[in-house]
């Protein structure tokens, strides 16, 4: 699920060392299992066409397995991640529906870095690429540095102690880094990349804006700097809405629209390369508005198209010789968020155990800093199951949305053992780039490769695999969350509880988030998720999910902490769905527009 204005716990690495893990990991040892009856892996294995817990493991251990690498879009781990999916739904028979035959719609994405063959000087000496300096790569390459004078700008952060706007302008501008310690640590190695663009402060117009804090990097993390572990979507983003623009000053306008077409460059610098550019021993003793030498860079900026941004698209065709060309479309996201900066994946997961349990005691409101540092548990009983540290540094999703992901594939194969399939044709769409903020549904629902008008309802699973009582209130064995259902078709929202009662043994539905909350994280979970694309297009929708927990967006999001028992009993009920509403009528629209309170027809 993306990341809406939720915290990612990066406290939790620089104090995991204050917690343990809990007791029910001491055992894990000798038994093999955790405590939810879990190995830490399992082989691959042919799975069947029943869902169950037992296929559910296969699919979901190989699918979020370090090998992966996260998954992230536009890089290498996205294909490994669709290639397993497309190879698979290619085995069970589907028929391909992406671009020109394949079961593959590929997003425009691009991968953007400088090389080692960039050069700067001051004075004309050279200050050494990776040993002085590092620049750090956007969207686009940045404007030309040729003769800008150095200015000492200020401490970066702290607008009482920078220079004017006037006197940045045309200069190359050198901060301190933020004494917060926003950047620089090597917690924070990765923190600046990923192309996005920089905020709008009082030096835009300087020609570049170097900051002195690159001595706490190790040579490899200089590197690393310009390896992009994100790559950047080429396709064009939503616009504002006009009344939401407020009036335009034309000048300004075109200043920011010149800025984003040649950005400035941001560079990161040691305190010696800070200290010759000022013509300095040292760097001590910085006044805002000190003048040091001239400044000629050539920064070489290369793009790369990537194919690694990919939806898998594939169909199960409808045995209604008139209902086949009408889609019941069904939906997870194959992305996750990469890699990231390596942690103790234990000692993280028994930090944000702990934190889970306060802001379950706290209703789910966020917790301060001066709670955060109260946590206090030994570290000896995590070493002796652990003796060494297990550093982390691959992101594996597999509650997000490894689950959903392969709860859909399971669903996949189920579906192509029926005898007589549904009425109407099923549309698997595993999303990618979700992560990146629906970049991927965005792309198929406007560029689709079945008729839009065609998807009857689309129901989107994105993390089905926790929602243990211990991961939010309410939660347990039967316990999902459906959101949305009710929000544009109360025929869907109907279908939904329908089949449900149909089950043996009956979900608990909760519908909470389809009401504003306030519970910290879960804001606006009805748009942070694929199927609100759909919405926009007037798609009846029905997102399924079991809450997030603490695992969520961490390294210790893996397979062996999965609830596979309930995360099966989710998959059968969404089976049943799909089947149900590819049989039925055709849901009709007659709710609200996507986003505004729900209305209920009677």
């Amino acid at each position: 699920m993306r990341t809406f204005g939720l915290a990612r716990l990066s406290l939790a690495a620089s104090i995991a060392g204050l917690v343990a893990l809990p007791a029910l990991l001491s055992a894990q040892g000798a038994a093999k299992t955790n405590q939810y009856g879990n190995p830490a892996t399992m082989k691959p294995a042919p799975t069947k066409s029943a869902i169950d817990v037992r296929d559910l493991q296969i699919r979901l251990y190989q699918f979020a397995d370090d090998s992966m690498l996260g998954r992230q879009v536009g890089r290498v781990g996205n294909k490994k991640g669709t290639d397993l999916i497309a190879a698979e739904v290619k085995r069970l028979g589907l028929l391909p529906a992406g671009d020109n035959g394949t079961y593959f719609q590929t997003l425009p994405y691009h991968l953007r870095k400088f090389t080692d063959h960039s050069r700067m000087t001051v004075d004309g000496n050279p200050i050494e690429w990776n040993t002085g300096f590092v620049a750090v790569p956007g969207q686009r390459a940045p404007r030309p540095i040729a003769g800008a004078e150095v200015v000492f700008g200020g401490t970066q952060g702290d607008s009482t102690t920078q220079i004017s706007a006037a006197d940045a302008a045309g200069k190359f501008v050198v901060l301190l880094p933020n004494p917060n310690g926003a950047r620089g640590g090597q917690g924070q190695a990765f923190a600046v990349r990923g192309g996005a663009a920089p905020a709008r402060s009082r030096f835009d117009e300087a020609v570049a804006v170097a900051t002195i804090d690159l001595d706490a990097l190790t040579p490899a993390q200089r590197v690393a700097l310009n390896e992009p572990i994100v790559a950047t979507s080429s396709a064009p983003g939503r616009a504002a809405p006009a009344a939401a623009r407020g009036p335009v000053d034309s000048i300004a306008l075109l200043k920011a629209q010149l800025a984003a077409l040649q950005p400035q460059a941001t560079i990161r610098l040691t305190r010696d390369a800070a200290a010759r550019l000022f013509k300095r021993s040292n760097i001590d003793g910085l006044s805002a508005g000190l003048k040091g030498g001239t400044v000629t860079a050539s920064l070489d900026f290369v793009e790369t198209p990537t194919d690694w941004a990919r939806n898998v698209v594939a169909v199960v065709p409808g045995s209604d010789p008139v209902l086949k060309y009408q889609y019941v479309a069904i939906g997870a996201h194959n992305d996750h968020v990469g890699i990231t900066a390596p942690v103790d994946k234990d000692s993280i997961r028994a930090f944000n155990i702990e934190k889970n349990k306060l802001l379950l005691a706290n209703n789910m409101q966020g917790l301060g800093p001066e709670i955060l540092t109260t946590i206090r548990v030994n570290m000896d009983s995590i070493r002796k199951v652990h003796p060494k540290a297990r550093l982390d540094s691959i992101n594996n999703g597999a509650d997000d949305d490894g689950s959903g992901s392969m709860g859909v594939l399971e669903i996949a194969e189920a579906m192509m053992a029926m005898p007589v399939k549904p009425k109407r044709s099923t549309l698997f769409i595993w999303h990618t780039g979700e992560e990146g903020g629906l970049v991927g549904s965005a792309f198929f629902t406007r560029n689709p490769t079945v008729p839009i008008d065609s998807v009857v309802a689309q129901l989107n699973v994105d993390m089905i695999g926790r929602g243990r009582a211990e991961d939010l209130p309410g939660g347990g064995p039967d316990y999902v969350g459906v959101v949305g259902s009710f929000f544009d078709s109360k025929d869907l929202g109907e279908t939904v509880q329908s089949v449900n009662k149909k089950q043996a043994q009956p979900l608990t539905f909760d519908y909470k988030f389809d009401e504003p909350i306030a519970w910290s994280g879960y804001n606006n979970i009805y748009g942070r998720s694929d199927h609100f694309n759909y919405a926009q297009q007037g798609v009846p929708i029905a997102f399924f999910f079991t809450g997030l927990h603490g695992d969520y967006h961490q390294r210790s999001d893996e397979p062996e902490f999965i609830d596979y028992p309930h995360y099966a009993k989710i998959a059968n009920y969404i089976k049943d769905l799909v089947v149900e509403v590819g049989n039925g009528p055709r849901p009709r629209l007659n709710g609200t527009k996507p986003a505004k309170p729900r209305v209920i027809v009677p």
